[in-house]
């Protein structure tokens, strides 16, 4: 597979976003570090020039919707939320504290602007076939987006809903994959190769685009073309850990609990942010 990385420097935004993340980290002292800092570009644009939504109305009814099915990377999912300030960012400070409302999954109907509570994976991609159907048969001009990830699309509910939206040619969808290639345990060429990953979307009646997943020219050009009668997928290609040097392309950071003060200052000297 050509490499599909361009590895463009991280702007000022990318770093701030991560440095919430770390906030959010330092706050509960564990949480998903690689899964997160591999999807803040997907989720910047998405946020910053695609979806359509009221963060003082997270249940507007016209709202573009957006399932974060690999709930483990919920960190970058609730960087957005509260940069966006659905919620104050305060409460990345209580990440997995009793008296907050940022658990190390994203929870619907506890935290606003969350859709749908993932992290069982391999559930999010049927949710959000449910809701872009139902948007289609009301006549509804909103999109569906749902991010999944590389190790999730293992399971084989992911292909089961593939097909139900190929099926149904639901131009409202759109499955961004979040293509860092390592998960929990592994690689995952290593664990179970997913190539010819392009081939096997194509198989499912999808229109299939590859961009380099931190690049955000490359994202918002691709999510900003015309939609075709065909559901869309993105392949992102990403780097798990992205941002913080010493974690980038190391399985080890999948996870992290009981982390030190000195863990947290070099995560923070990497995206070069004050603490």
């Amino acid at each position: 597979m050509p490499n599909k990385i361009s590895n463009p420097p991280l702007d000022e935004r990318s770093n701030f976003l991560r440095s919430l993340v770390v906030r959010a980290l330092q706050g509960g002292n564990r949480g998903h570090i690689g899964s997160s800092m591999s999807l803040i570009e997907i989720l910047r644009v998405l946020f910053d020039d695609i979806l359509k939504f009221k963060s003082n109305d997270p249940s507007w009814e016209d709202r573009d919707r957006l399932i974060l099915s690999k709930g483990h990377g919920c960190l970058a999912l609730y960087a957005l939320l509260a940069d966006k300030e659905f919620f104050s960012l305060s409460e990345l400070d209580k990440f997995c504290h009793n008296d907050g409302m940022l658990g190390g999954h994203p929870e619907r109907n506890k935290i606003p602007g969350v859709e749908a509570s993932t992290g069982a994976l391999g559930h999010g991609l049927s949710i959000g076939v449910g809701m872009a159907l139902a948007c289609k048969i009301r006549k509804k001009s909103s999109k569906v987006f749902v991010i999944v990830g590389d190790g999730e699309i293992n399971e084989g509910s992911v292909w089961e809903a593939a097909m139900c939206a190929g099926n149904h040619n639901l131009e409202n969808l759109i499955v961004m994959i979040d293509y860092n290639k390592i998960q929990s345990y592994g690689f995952t060429k290593e664990v179970a190769d997913l190539e010819p990953l392009v081939d096997k979307w194509k198989a499912f009646n999808f229109n299939v685009s590859e961009v380099d997943g931190h690049n955000i020219e490359d994202i918002r050009s691709v999510l900003k073309k015309k939609s075709s009668k065909k559901p869309l997928a993105v392949i992102c290609h990403t780097v798990k850990g992205k941002g913080i040097g010493f974690a980038e392309n190391d399985p080890k950071w999948h996870h992290k609990s009981n982390l030190e003060d000195s863990d947290i200052k070099d995560m923070y000297k990497s995206l070069k942010a004050e603490i």
